[in-house]
């Protein structure tokens, strides 16, 4: 397997990155090659400073860069020779199994879209993320924020994209999917909600459960929730918020440990053809390392194609 990381995405790169390279490759299983896309004086420099030796990776000389603030498209077309379009080349032509960036997350949805495509049937890719229950157990929530706007047959899919997730890559067997709303009953909610739910409802495709409110997010009610990017985006950001005001006064609790982004390092985003994993700007080398191992278990788990094989 081989696993291409962008060097030069986000906020503490390349030093954070390389570090997180270093420590990934100490854990990864051998025959796991990483592959690393970047300014390659930069990232010998870096390797030098660790004492790790360059021959342990796969270097890929990149001269440009996109910044975190460039316009997605624009810079894709305008930075051929930057690290996340050589990146998405390599996964396109098979060179690399998947391809993760703490980078313009823009530009991996841009990029993942123009270069591996999403999958046949499906709808809207889409991002989601970990929700750690207090039980000790984890649920995922999509769409966090590629999808502002969505239309009821987005979300029903997004139903099955979330259960193969926590199917194949979380070990959920038989994953309960519920639809975010601000009351149970099924007439609840607004227009996209209350035209979704029914559509849900008597499915064969997955477990649903009905809907469920934000207070029930943390329990064992449903492992997969469905809402609109424009709706998990905002609980998200709520969620990193109160992790980050906890942490601020001092609260020392392993379940709110479980909130910090280090944890899970990225997310895949779901209907692609191949493997692309979206990492936090922020992201420190625990983050990266973290993200790299994603990367290694959803390609495992060959998660893009149980979604073609169920998405006809």
């Amino acid at each position: 397997m081989r696993i291409g990381i962008d060097i030069m995405g986000g906020d503490f790169a390349p030093q954070k990155t390389v570090h997180g390279a270093i420590l990934a490759q100490k854990e990864l299983p051998e025959g796991t090659k990483i592959v690393l896309f970047g300014n390659k004086n930069k990232i010998l420099t870096e390797l030098k400073s660790h004492n790790f030796s360059e021959n342990i990776f796969d270097i890929v000389d990149c001269t440009d860069v996109i910044d975190m603030g460039e316009h997605a498209v624009k810079a894709l077309k305008q930075k051929s020779n930057s690290s996340i379009s050589v990146g998405f080349h390599y996964l396109s032509i098979g060179k690399i199994d998947g391809f993760a960036s703490a980078g313009n997350t823009g530009a991996m949805l841009a990029g993942g879209f123009f270069s591996v495509k999403a999958i046949s049937g499906v709808l809207r890719p889409c991002i989601s993320t970990i929700i750690p229950k207090e039980n000790g157990k984890v649920g995922i929530l999509l769409d966090v924020g590629a999808n502002a706007d969505c239309k009821p047959d987005v979300l029903y899919q997004f139903g099955v994209l979330g259960s193969l997730f926590a199917k194949h890559v979380c070990g959920i067997s038989n994953p309960k999917v519920g639809l975010l709303n601000l009351g149970e009953e099924k007439t609840k909610g607004n227009m996209l909600t209350q035209a979704t739910y029914p559509i849900m409802e008597g499915t064969n495709d997955y477990n649903f459960i009905g809907n469920i409110e934000s207070r029930d997010l943390f329990s064992d009610y449903s492992d997969v929730i469905v809402c609109d990017g424009f709706t998990g985006n905002i609980v998200l950001k709520e969620m990193e918020a109160f992790y980050t005001l906890i942490k601020k006064r001092g609260g020392e609790d392993d379940y709110f440990k479980r909130f910090n982004y280090e944890n899970y390092g990225g997310t895949p985003i779901l209907g692609l053809n191949k493997t692309v994993i979206i990492g936090h700007g922020i992201s420190n080398e625990i983050a990266i390392k973290n993200m790299i191992t994603l990367t290694k278990d959803v390609v495992e788990a060959d998660l893009a194609n149980k979604i073609k094989e169920t998405i006809k």
